[in-house]
């Protein structure tokens, strides 16, 4: 009867776990009617690239009733540009870019992310253009009356890929080309002249209002997008997405990168401190992960370890001040060229160059002062610390006795006799516990055979 009874309540509270469980789950009708919207402000690098790719495919998984971007970008690198708009292209929800908010900008890039979208949206006070390729990484040969063959090769592909675009969302073809050959950009208002968005909102409620009921195609095929009873559901980085794309940022990089080197430097220049070198480890793996992102020129990266090298051999090599100016001068250039790129979205800021210069060289010039004080000071340790030292003899000896020097007793040889409360000065330590001393009013003359 009570084993009975206790199977009676196990059923039951299993089936309560159960029942919270499927409550909790989102029904198909549910998420439906949902319309997911993601915010971006910032450069498009591919930590952003597989966050957008993630969430386009969870909302077709879902069944969500639209995908919303609302984009504010000076443009990125051209691979993570790719995935975001193939994801786009690829999607079975509709998917609508809105380059938000008054103020915001969709260049490079972004405006392109923006053709690919089923609807393209401004607010206004917002611009939209300016797709020129830019260069990444050593230029190639020249040909034909001087012009770049590479550069030539990269900008008909993209001109190539922004018409594809265009033409595949039924927009205005010959723009997305000018934008790509000419850099051209357009305000909100020109580009809904033109035929390069769909129409100007500023917030969500009107813009849901202006698109429900319209159409766009799917495999061939027009159907219409619902957007009146839907439910705007937010959705975010993690910390961890959040995290990697700021290590992704090229200033956060190069101070990293900076930051491990000064950390190195310190604890090979004092070891045994730890401190600095597990910090210095740490930044230099963080930044590792943040150049994969970035287009990095390696010469700058030997110029900056050519700067450190200098830095210490000022310690070894006497240079008047030359190796320093000469590790000053290659941190300089090593950071201006650290990234190959004229891309102004992926640079290190000028002012944050100069900046981190002058501090690290500041760092490792001081600390190389403290390391060679140390190196030509006095030694006030071990053996090599004791001539010189001042002590008072303990009792009356001519021969061997003893002194106290330092709060310590150590035996003591004289070559003189010494009286009980004389001061007496360490000559040299003999062995490892007797020391060589002498009167303090009292000089060695340098013939042995006159102290006799």
């Amino acid at each position: 009867m009570k084993r009975k009874f206790y199977l009676e309540r196990l059923v039951i509270i299993l089936g309560l776990l159960l029942s919270g469980i499927f409550c909790c789950l989102p029904t198909a009708s549910q998420a439906a009617e949902d319309l997911v919207r993601v915010r971006y402000a910032g450069s498009i690098n591919p930590v952003v690239a597989e966050f957008l790719r993630k969430e386009i495919a969870t909302a077709n998984q879902g069944g969500a009733a639209a995908f919303l971007l609302q984009l504010d970008t000076p443009g990125g690198l051209d691979t993570a540009m790719r995935t975001i708009i193939q994801a786009l292209l690829g999607s079975e929800a509709p998917t609508i870019v809105q380059v938000y908010p008054a103020g915001a900008r969709a260049a490079s890039a972004g405006a392109l992310i923006t053709l690919a979208a089923d609807f393209a949206v401004m607010a206004p006070g917002t611009n939209i253009g300016a797709a020129h390729p830019v260069s990444i990484g050593a230029p190639g040969g020249d040909d034909d009356g001087g012009k770049n063959v590479m550069q030539e090769k990269v900008l008909n592909d993209a001109v190539a890929y922004a018409r594809s675009i265009a033409e595949q969302r039924g927009r205005n073809a010959d723009w997305a080309e000018r934008i790509v050959r000419e850099s051209h950009s357009e305000s909100a208002s020109q580009a809904l002249e033109k035929g390069v968005v769909d129409l100007l909102a500023t917030e969500i409620p009107e813009l849901i209002e202006h698109l429900d009921g319209r159409t766009y195609r799917r495999g061939g095929s027009e159907r219409i997008l619902q957007l009146g009873e839907v439910h705007v559901v937010e959705r975010e980085m993690d910390w961890r997405q959040q995290l990697l794309n700021a290590l992704s940022n090229p200033n956060v990089a190069y101070l990293l990168m900076m930051l491990g080197i000064v950390g190195i430097f310190f604890e090979i220049s004092q070891p045994g401190v730890i401190l600095p070198g597990v910090i210095g480890t740490l930044a230099i793996l963080l930044a590792l992960f943040a150049f994969q992102a970035l287009p990095v020129n390696f010469v700058g990266v030997a110029l900056i370890l050519l700067g450190i090298v200098l830095f210490v051999l000022e310690v070894k090599v006497t240079s008047y001040g030359m190796l320093s100016l000469g590790g000053i001068i290659a941190f300089a250039f090593g950071s201006m060229m650290l990234l190959e790129t004229d891309n102004p979205a992926i640079q290190i800021s000028p002012a944050v160059i100069a900046a981190t210069v002058l501090l690290s060289s500041t760092l490792i010039i001081g600390c190389m002062i403290f390391v060679m004080r140390a190196q030509r000071g006095r030694i006030h340790g071990g053996k090599e610390g004791m001539p010189g030292r001042r002590g008072v003899a303990v009792n009356d000896f001519d021969g061997r006795g003893r002194i106290f020097i330092s709060g310590e007793y150590w035996d003591a040889e004289t070559d003189v006799p010494i009286r009980e409360g004389e001061g007496v000065e360490v000559v040299s330590m003999e062995g490892n516990l007797l020391l060589k001393v002498r009167p303090l009013e009292k000089r060695p003359v340098s013939d042995p055979e006159k102290q006799k």
